[in-house]
Protein backbone atom coordinates (compact mmCIF):
# COMPACT_ATOMS: atom_id res chain seq x y z
CA UNK A 1 0.00 0.00 0.00
CA UNK A 2 1.28 3.46 -0.91
CA UNK A 3 1.61 5.48 2.31
CA UNK A 4 2.45 8.73 0.53
CA UNK A 5 1.17 12.15 1.61
CA UNK A 6 -1.88 11.92 -0.66
CA UNK A 7 -3.10 8.63 0.83
CA UNK A 8 -6.89 8.69 1.00
CA UNK A 9 -7.22 11.21 -1.84
CA UNK A 10 -9.48 10.13 -4.72
CA UNK A 11 -8.84 11.48 -8.22
CA UNK A 12 -10.91 11.07 -11.39
CA UNK A 13 -8.71 11.53 -14.44
CA UNK A 14 -10.49 12.32 -17.72
CA UNK A 15 -7.32 13.60 -19.37
CA UNK A 16 -5.39 12.24 -22.33
CA UNK A 17 -1.91 12.49 -23.86
CA UNK A 18 0.68 13.86 -21.43
CA UNK A 19 -0.16 16.98 -19.43
CA UNK A 20 -3.13 15.77 -17.36
CA UNK A 21 -2.04 12.14 -17.14
CA UNK A 22 1.46 13.06 -15.93
CA UNK A 23 0.03 15.40 -13.28
CA UNK A 24 -2.34 12.69 -12.07
CA UNK A 25 0.43 10.08 -12.05
CA UNK A 26 2.47 12.22 -9.66
CA UNK A 27 -0.53 12.29 -7.33
CA UNK A 28 -0.76 8.50 -7.65
CA UNK A 29 2.91 8.21 -6.70
CA UNK A 30 2.05 10.21 -3.59
CA UNK A 31 -0.67 7.78 -2.56
CA UNK A 32 -3.83 8.99 -4.33
CA UNK A 33 -6.33 6.50 -5.74
CA UNK A 34 -6.55 7.62 -9.38
CA UNK A 35 -9.29 6.32 -11.68
CA UNK A 36 -8.60 6.95 -15.36
CA UNK A 37 -11.59 7.17 -17.69
CA UNK A 38 -10.70 6.05 -21.23
CA UNK A 39 -12.59 5.75 -24.46
CA UNK A 40 -13.64 2.15 -25.25
CA UNK A 41 -11.70 0.49 -28.04
CA UNK A 42 -9.10 3.24 -28.36
CA UNK A 43 -8.29 4.60 -24.96
CA UNK A 44 -5.81 7.38 -24.38
CA UNK A 45 -3.99 8.32 -27.60
CA UNK A 46 -0.75 8.26 -25.63
CA UNK A 47 -0.95 4.47 -25.64
CA UNK A 48 0.23 4.54 -29.26
CA UNK A 49 2.87 7.31 -29.27
CA UNK A 50 6.58 6.51 -29.46
CA UNK A 51 8.34 3.33 -28.37
CA UNK A 52 5.83 0.49 -27.86
CA UNK A 53 5.83 -3.10 -26.62
CA UNK A 54 2.71 -5.26 -26.95
CA UNK A 55 0.49 -2.28 -27.72
CA UNK A 56 1.56 -0.04 -24.81
CA UNK A 57 3.92 2.91 -25.25
CA UNK A 58 6.64 4.06 -22.90
CA UNK A 59 4.85 7.43 -22.76
CA UNK A 60 1.64 5.84 -21.49
CA UNK A 61 3.51 3.59 -19.09
CA UNK A 62 5.33 6.47 -17.39
CA UNK A 63 2.38 8.88 -17.28
CA UNK A 64 -0.26 6.46 -16.02
CA UNK A 65 1.52 4.41 -13.40
CA UNK A 66 -0.50 3.42 -10.36
CA UNK A 67 -3.88 4.26 -11.91
CA UNK A 68 -6.99 2.16 -12.47
CA UNK A 69 -8.59 2.23 -15.93
CA UNK A 70 -12.27 2.12 -16.78
CA UNK A 71 -13.25 2.05 -20.46
CA UNK A 72 -16.36 4.23 -20.52
CA UNK A 73 -18.24 5.75 -23.47
CA UNK A 74 -19.02 9.35 -22.55
CA UNK A 75 -21.11 9.75 -25.70
CA UNK A 76 -23.86 7.69 -24.10
CA UNK A 77 -26.25 8.84 -21.34
CA UNK A 78 -25.37 5.78 -19.30
CA UNK A 79 -21.65 6.53 -19.61
CA UNK A 80 -22.13 10.12 -18.50
CA UNK A 81 -24.25 8.96 -15.57
CA UNK A 82 -21.50 6.59 -14.42
CA UNK A 83 -18.92 9.34 -14.75
CA UNK A 84 -21.08 11.66 -12.67
CA UNK A 85 -21.51 9.01 -10.00
CA UNK A 86 -17.75 8.54 -9.88
CA UNK A 87 -17.18 12.30 -9.69
CA UNK A 88 -19.57 12.54 -6.74
CA UNK A 89 -17.21 10.38 -4.69
CA UNK A 90 -13.81 11.89 -5.50
CA UNK A 91 -11.78 14.84 -4.26
CA UNK A 92 -10.22 15.91 -7.56
CA UNK A 93 -11.19 15.86 -11.23
CA UNK A 94 -8.55 16.42 -13.91
CA UNK A 95 -9.44 17.15 -17.55
CA UNK A 96 -7.48 18.63 -20.44
CA UNK A 97 -9.98 19.05 -23.27
CA UNK A 98 -10.66 22.24 -25.17
CA UNK A 99 -12.83 24.76 -23.31
CA UNK A 100 -16.51 23.81 -23.43
CA UNK A 101 -16.09 20.10 -24.21
CA UNK A 102 -16.76 18.89 -20.68
CA UNK A 103 -19.75 21.25 -20.33
CA UNK A 104 -21.28 19.84 -23.50
CA UNK A 105 -20.88 16.34 -22.12
CA UNK A 106 -22.66 17.34 -18.92
CA UNK A 107 -19.44 16.86 -16.96
CA UNK A 108 -18.32 20.46 -16.51
CA UNK A 109 -17.47 22.17 -13.23
CA UNK A 110 -20.99 23.45 -12.53
CA UNK A 111 -22.61 20.08 -13.24
CA UNK A 112 -20.26 18.07 -11.06
CA UNK A 113 -20.06 20.50 -8.15
CA UNK A 114 -23.85 20.57 -7.93
CA UNK A 115 -23.48 17.07 -6.49
CA UNK A 116 -20.02 17.44 -4.96
CA UNK A 117 -19.49 21.06 -3.85
CA UNK A 118 -16.11 20.37 -2.24
CA UNK A 119 -14.65 19.10 -5.50
CA UNK A 120 -11.34 20.45 -6.77
CA UNK A 121 -11.84 20.53 -10.54
CA UNK A 122 -8.67 21.09 -12.60
CA UNK A 123 -9.15 22.21 -16.21
CA UNK A 124 -5.95 22.17 -18.26
CA UNK A 125 -6.04 23.77 -21.70
CA UNK A 126 -3.80 25.16 -24.41
CA UNK A 127 -4.62 28.85 -24.68
CA UNK A 128 -7.11 29.14 -21.81
CA UNK A 129 -10.85 29.76 -22.00
CA UNK A 130 -10.86 33.39 -23.20
CA UNK A 131 -9.33 35.20 -26.15
CA UNK A 132 -9.19 34.61 -29.91
CA UNK A 133 -7.06 31.44 -29.63
CA UNK A 134 -9.18 29.62 -27.04
CA UNK A 135 -10.56 27.04 -29.48
CA UNK A 136 -7.31 26.19 -31.23
CA UNK A 137 -5.95 22.67 -31.06
CA UNK A 138 -2.69 22.70 -29.13
CA UNK A 139 0.18 20.28 -28.96
CA UNK A 140 3.54 20.74 -27.31
CA UNK A 141 5.40 22.24 -30.27
CA UNK A 142 2.57 24.72 -30.82
CA UNK A 143 3.15 26.06 -27.32
CA UNK A 144 6.92 25.92 -27.65
CA UNK A 145 6.44 28.26 -30.60
CA UNK A 146 3.88 30.58 -29.03
CA UNK A 147 5.34 30.73 -25.53
CA UNK A 148 8.87 31.65 -26.59
CA UNK A 149 10.77 28.40 -26.09
CA UNK A 150 11.59 27.92 -29.79
CA UNK A 151 12.85 31.51 -30.06
CA UNK A 152 14.81 31.15 -26.84
CA UNK A 153 16.57 28.09 -28.29
CA UNK A 154 17.29 29.74 -31.67
CA UNK A 155 20.65 29.08 -33.28
CA UNK A 156 22.87 32.04 -32.29
CA UNK A 157 24.48 32.12 -35.73
CA UNK A 158 21.51 32.05 -38.09
CA UNK A 159 18.60 32.79 -35.76
CA UNK A 160 16.63 29.70 -36.82
CA UNK A 161 14.18 28.79 -34.03
CA UNK A 162 14.80 25.39 -32.46
CA UNK A 163 12.32 23.10 -30.73
CA UNK A 164 13.41 21.06 -27.76
CA UNK A 165 13.32 17.36 -28.56
CA UNK A 166 10.94 16.69 -25.72
CA UNK A 167 7.46 17.77 -24.77
CA UNK A 168 8.67 20.41 -22.35
CA UNK A 169 5.50 22.54 -22.56
CA UNK A 170 3.32 19.57 -21.63
CA UNK A 171 5.55 18.55 -18.74
CA UNK A 172 5.95 22.04 -17.31
CA UNK A 173 2.18 22.46 -17.37
CA UNK A 174 1.76 19.13 -15.58
CA UNK A 175 4.10 20.23 -12.80
CA UNK A 176 2.26 23.53 -12.35
CA UNK A 177 -1.02 21.57 -12.36
CA UNK A 178 0.07 19.24 -9.59
CA UNK A 179 1.16 22.18 -7.44
CA UNK A 180 -2.08 24.06 -8.12
CA UNK A 181 -4.22 21.03 -7.26
CA UNK A 182 -2.31 20.56 -4.03
CA UNK A 183 -2.77 24.26 -3.18
CA UNK A 184 -6.51 24.02 -3.81
CA UNK A 185 -6.70 20.95 -1.56
CA UNK A 186 -4.85 22.89 1.15
CA UNK A 187 -7.40 25.72 0.86
CA UNK A 188 -10.21 23.18 1.11
CA UNK A 189 -8.62 21.70 4.21
CA UNK A 190 -8.75 25.17 5.76
CA UNK A 191 -12.51 25.21 5.24
CA UNK A 192 -12.60 27.32 2.09
CA UNK A 193 -14.32 24.65 0.00
CA UNK A 194 -13.62 23.20 -3.41
CA UNK A 195 -12.90 25.30 -6.48
CA UNK A 196 -12.30 25.37 -10.21
CA UNK A 197 -8.58 25.46 -11.02
CA UNK A 198 -7.88 26.66 -14.55
CA UNK A 199 -4.41 26.33 -16.03
CA UNK A 200 -3.38 27.01 -19.61
CA UNK A 201 -0.20 25.78 -21.22
CA UNK A 202 0.38 29.38 -22.30
CA UNK A 203 0.41 30.54 -18.67
CA UNK A 204 2.65 27.70 -17.56
CA UNK A 205 5.21 28.02 -20.35
CA UNK A 206 5.50 31.79 -20.15
CA UNK A 207 5.83 31.74 -16.35
CA UNK A 208 8.50 29.04 -16.65
CA UNK A 209 10.45 30.83 -19.38
CA UNK A 210 10.33 34.33 -17.92
CA UNK A 211 11.91 33.26 -14.63
CA UNK A 212 15.35 33.40 -16.24
CA UNK A 213 15.10 33.88 -20.00
CA UNK A 214 13.31 37.20 -20.55
CA UNK A 215 15.47 39.67 -18.66
CA UNK A 216 15.03 42.56 -21.09
CA UNK A 217 11.30 41.97 -21.26
CA UNK A 218 11.05 42.05 -17.46
CA UNK A 219 13.37 45.02 -16.87
CA UNK A 220 11.75 47.60 -19.12
CA UNK A 221 14.42 50.22 -18.40
CA UNK A 222 17.37 47.94 -19.16
CA UNK A 223 19.77 49.12 -21.86
CA UNK A 224 19.55 45.86 -23.84
CA UNK A 225 23.28 45.26 -23.77
CA UNK A 226 22.91 41.76 -22.36
CA UNK A 227 20.93 38.82 -23.74
CA UNK A 228 17.54 38.25 -22.15
CA UNK A 229 18.62 34.75 -21.13
CA UNK A 230 21.63 34.92 -18.81
CA UNK A 231 22.72 31.39 -19.78
CA UNK A 232 22.58 32.10 -23.51
CA UNK A 233 26.35 31.99 -23.92
CA UNK A 234 27.05 28.61 -22.35
CA UNK A 235 28.40 26.04 -24.79
CA UNK A 236 29.24 22.36 -24.40
CA UNK A 237 32.89 21.55 -23.85
CA UNK A 238 34.50 18.92 -26.08
CA UNK A 239 36.93 16.52 -24.44
CA UNK A 240 38.96 13.94 -26.32
CA UNK A 241 36.37 11.22 -25.71
CA UNK A 242 33.09 13.02 -25.07
CA UNK A 243 31.33 16.17 -23.95
CA UNK A 244 30.67 18.10 -20.78
CA UNK A 245 29.67 21.50 -19.43
CA UNK A 246 31.26 23.86 -16.93
CA UNK A 247 29.16 26.65 -15.43
CA UNK A 248 31.54 29.27 -14.00
CA UNK A 249 29.02 31.56 -12.34
CA UNK A 250 31.12 32.95 -9.49
CA UNK A 251 34.64 34.36 -9.59
CA UNK A 252 35.87 31.26 -7.77
CA UNK A 253 34.25 29.07 -10.44
CA UNK A 254 35.86 31.04 -13.26
CA UNK A 255 39.31 30.91 -11.69
CA UNK A 256 38.92 27.21 -10.87
CA UNK A 257 37.91 26.35 -14.43
CA UNK A 258 40.96 28.13 -15.85
CA UNK A 259 43.32 26.56 -13.31
CA UNK A 260 41.91 23.08 -13.99
CA UNK A 261 42.59 23.50 -17.70
CA UNK A 262 45.98 25.24 -17.33
CA UNK A 263 44.65 28.43 -18.90
CA UNK A 264 46.40 31.65 -17.90
CA UNK A 265 45.04 35.18 -17.81
CA UNK A 266 42.08 34.55 -15.51
CA UNK A 267 43.55 36.93 -12.91
CA UNK A 268 43.68 39.88 -15.32
CA UNK A 269 41.80 42.64 -13.41
CA UNK A 270 39.68 43.26 -16.50
CA UNK A 271 38.08 39.80 -16.21
CA UNK A 272 38.79 38.69 -12.65
CA UNK A 273 35.28 39.57 -11.43
CA UNK A 274 31.80 38.99 -12.78
CA UNK A 275 31.18 42.69 -13.32
CA UNK A 276 34.41 43.17 -15.23
CA UNK A 277 33.83 40.08 -17.40
CA UNK A 278 30.49 41.52 -18.47
CA UNK A 279 32.08 44.85 -19.39
CA UNK A 280 35.18 43.44 -21.07
CA UNK A 281 33.89 40.67 -23.29
CA UNK A 282 36.63 41.35 -25.83
CA UNK A 283 39.25 40.50 -23.20
CA UNK A 284 37.30 37.46 -22.00
CA UNK A 285 36.79 35.95 -25.47
CA UNK A 286 40.39 34.77 -26.14
CA UNK A 287 40.63 33.31 -22.61
CA UNK A 288 37.47 31.31 -23.20
CA UNK A 289 38.75 30.18 -26.59
CA UNK A 290 41.81 28.79 -24.83
CA UNK A 291 39.59 27.09 -22.22
CA UNK A 292 37.82 25.12 -24.94
CA UNK A 293 41.07 24.38 -26.77
CA UNK A 294 42.76 22.99 -23.65
CA UNK A 295 39.72 20.90 -22.75
CA UNK A 296 40.11 18.98 -26.01
CA UNK A 297 43.44 17.61 -24.75
CA UNK A 298 41.83 15.85 -21.80
CA UNK A 299 39.68 12.78 -21.47
CA UNK A 300 36.40 13.07 -19.57
CA UNK A 301 37.94 11.16 -16.67
CA UNK A 302 40.99 13.43 -16.54
CA UNK A 303 38.83 16.54 -16.67
CA UNK A 304 36.58 15.17 -13.91
CA UNK A 305 39.56 14.77 -11.57
CA UNK A 306 40.72 18.33 -12.26
CA UNK A 307 37.30 19.96 -11.95
CA UNK A 308 36.56 18.14 -8.69
CA UNK A 309 39.93 19.25 -7.31
CA UNK A 310 39.10 22.89 -8.07
CA UNK A 311 35.47 22.47 -6.91
CA UNK A 312 34.13 23.69 -10.24
CA UNK A 313 30.42 23.22 -11.10
CA UNK A 314 30.47 20.78 -14.00
CA UNK A 315 28.92 17.64 -15.43
CA UNK A 316 29.73 15.28 -18.21
CA UNK A 317 27.02 15.06 -20.85
CA UNK A 318 25.29 11.69 -20.58
CA UNK A 319 22.69 9.99 -22.70
CA UNK A 320 19.66 8.59 -20.86
CA UNK A 321 21.18 5.13 -21.28
CA UNK A 322 24.52 6.23 -19.80
CA UNK A 323 22.72 7.89 -16.90
CA UNK A 324 21.11 4.61 -15.85
CA UNK A 325 24.60 3.17 -15.28
CA UNK A 326 26.18 6.27 -13.72
CA UNK A 327 27.63 5.61 -10.26
CA UNK A 328 25.83 8.52 -8.63
CA UNK A 329 22.47 7.64 -10.18
CA UNK A 330 22.88 4.09 -8.92
CA UNK A 331 23.81 5.31 -5.43
CA UNK A 332 20.74 7.60 -5.35
CA UNK A 333 18.44 4.81 -6.46
CA UNK A 334 17.32 7.16 -9.22
CA UNK A 335 15.67 4.44 -11.30
CA UNK A 336 13.19 1.72 -10.40
CA UNK A 337 13.17 -1.52 -12.37
CA UNK A 338 10.13 -3.79 -12.45
CA UNK A 339 8.33 -6.38 -14.55
CA UNK A 340 5.12 -5.15 -16.18
CA UNK A 341 2.46 -7.67 -17.11
CA UNK A 342 2.03 -6.17 -20.60
CA UNK A 343 5.38 -4.77 -21.70
CA UNK A 344 7.82 -6.88 -19.67
CA UNK A 345 10.91 -5.35 -18.10
CA UNK A 346 10.73 -1.62 -17.33
CA UNK A 347 12.95 1.06 -15.85
CA UNK A 348 11.52 4.43 -14.85
CA UNK A 349 12.68 7.23 -12.53
CA UNK A 350 11.57 7.11 -8.92
CA UNK A 351 9.20 9.78 -7.64
CA UNK A 352 11.39 12.91 -7.49
CA UNK A 353 10.39 14.19 -4.03
CA UNK A 354 11.61 12.18 -1.05
CA UNK A 355 9.16 12.45 1.87
CA UNK A 356 10.69 11.55 5.22
CA UNK A 357 7.50 10.52 7.00
CA UNK A 358 5.12 9.66 4.15
CA UNK A 359 7.23 8.17 1.37
CA UNK A 360 5.94 8.32 -2.19
CA UNK A 361 6.44 5.12 -4.14
CA UNK A 362 5.78 3.81 -7.61
CA UNK A 363 3.01 1.32 -6.95
CA UNK A 364 0.89 -0.58 -9.45
CA UNK A 365 1.40 -1.11 -13.15
CA UNK A 366 0.11 1.29 -15.76
CA UNK A 367 -3.24 -0.27 -16.65
CA UNK A 368 -4.32 -1.94 -19.84
CA UNK A 369 -7.43 -0.40 -21.38
CA UNK A 370 -10.44 -1.07 -19.16
CA UNK A 371 -8.45 -3.32 -16.87
CA UNK A 372 -10.40 -2.20 -13.81
CA UNK A 373 -13.82 -1.58 -15.36
CA UNK A 374 -15.59 -4.36 -13.45
CA UNK A 375 -13.85 -3.53 -10.21
CA UNK A 376 -14.79 0.16 -10.39
CA UNK A 377 -18.40 -0.53 -11.37
CA UNK A 378 -18.73 -2.98 -8.51
CA UNK A 379 -17.49 -0.32 -6.10
CA UNK A 380 -20.26 1.94 -7.44
CA UNK A 381 -22.84 -0.72 -6.68
CA UNK A 382 -23.39 -1.59 -10.34
CA UNK A 383 -22.16 -5.18 -10.31
CA UNK A 384 -25.54 -6.49 -11.48
CA UNK A 385 -25.56 -4.12 -14.44
CA UNK A 386 -22.07 -4.85 -15.83
CA UNK A 387 -23.25 -7.40 -18.40
CA UNK A 388 -25.97 -5.09 -19.71
CA UNK A 389 -23.62 -2.10 -19.85
CA UNK A 390 -21.10 -4.19 -21.77
CA UNK A 391 -23.77 -5.40 -24.22
CA UNK A 392 -24.69 -1.77 -24.93
CA UNK A 393 -20.97 -0.93 -25.39
CA UNK A 394 -21.20 1.66 -22.62
CA UNK A 395 -18.16 -0.03 -21.07
CA UNK A 396 -15.61 -2.53 -22.22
Amino acid sequence: MNEGPMQGLKVLDFSIALTGPYAASLLADQGADVIKIERPGIGDIARYVGVMVNGMSALYLVCNRGKRSIALDLQTPEGVDIARRLAAEVDVVVENFRPGVMDRLGLGYDALTAENPDLVYASLSGFGDVGPYRDRSVYDTVMQAYGGIAANQADPDDGVPTFLRQTVADKVTALFATQAITAALFAREQGRGGQHVKLSMADAVVSFLWADAAGNEVMLDADGSQPSSFVAGFQPMAFSDGWGIVTPTSDHDFAGMCKALDVEGWDDPRIATVGERIKNRDVLAPVMDMVYAMAANLTMEEATVRFERERVPFAMILTPDQLTRDAHAVAMGLFVEADHEVVGRTRIPRHPAQFGATPATLTGDSPSLGQHTDEILTELGLADEIATLREKAVVT
